[in-house]
């Protein structure tokens, strides 16, 4: 799963990587991204041929939800599910976007302790999260834009920690993936695999990252090495 992620680089730069046209006003590096909190979202625009970078709550509501609070749960979708659970099929289909990051974080059990991990690409680089969004409508007519992360099997070293890992695209594969009429012959689904574990990089990081609060470069920073112990998973 994916509960906790990384997008400590400027709005520009993150701009700049998706070459996307911002429709927010300026937001600020994050080290600690949590639930239900807005986070940044690529999409394709349906109006012209350009990408869209606007805010998201964390945690999709399906446009058929009768109350917002189921959102809170799924901040995360299965990639081997996705196109089939009701919850999730049509925002698959129709819906589908990147949510930038620079890392990501996952807990290791240890008896009775859990050890935070963070885990990067190429040297802390940005990557897309493959993500599905939706549009919900409360009784009052007012509209709530949310979204989720895709995730899927874990790679060798995802795996010591967690049996699961976010789905991260390559960068090539970036069009595809945001194109809603692109479902033909599963090019899609077979973008939804492990990431290539000799491109990342983990490393232990201290507990300030378990604090919602806490969100400062200090969350993300590598603490002394704790060899990682085998996972039942593996």
């Amino acid at each position: 799963m994916c509960g906790r992620y990384r997008l400590s680089r400027s709005q520009q730069l993150v701009e700049e990587y998706f070459d996307a046209v911002s429709e927010e006003s300026e937001w600020s590096p994050r080290y600690n991204v949590a639930p239900t909190q807005p986070v940044p979202v690529i999409r394709q625009s349906l109006r012209q041929p350009i990408r869209e970078l606007s805010l998201m709550r964390w945690g999709l509501i399906p446009s058929s939800a009768k109350d917002s609070s189921v959102g809170a749960p799924m901040i995360n979708a299965r990639s081997e599910t996705v196109g089939t659970k009701p919850a999730f099929r049509e925002a698959f289909k129709a819906r589908r976007c990147l949510i930038p990051a620079d890392g990501y974080y996952e807990w290791q059990t240890r008896g009775k302790l859990k050890q935070p991990y963070c885990f990067e690409l190429d040297h802390g680089e940005l990557f897309g999260f493959a993500g599905i969004w939706d549009r919900w409508k409360d009784s009052s007519g007012g509209t709530l834009e949310t979204c989720a992360i895709l995730t899927t099997t874990a790679n060798p070293l995802t795996s010591a920690v967690h049996e699961r890992m976010p789905v991260i695209l390559e960068r090539a594969d970036y069009d595809l993936w945001l194109d809603p009429g692109r479902l033909e012959g599963g090019a899609v689904s077979d973008r939804l695999k492990p990431y290539d574990a000799g491109r990342m990089r983990c490393f232990p990081v201290g507990a300030r990252i378990n604090r919602v609060a806490n969100d400062d470069e200090a969350c993300s920073k590598e603490i002394e090495a704790v060899p990682l112990q085998p996972s039942l998973f593996s």
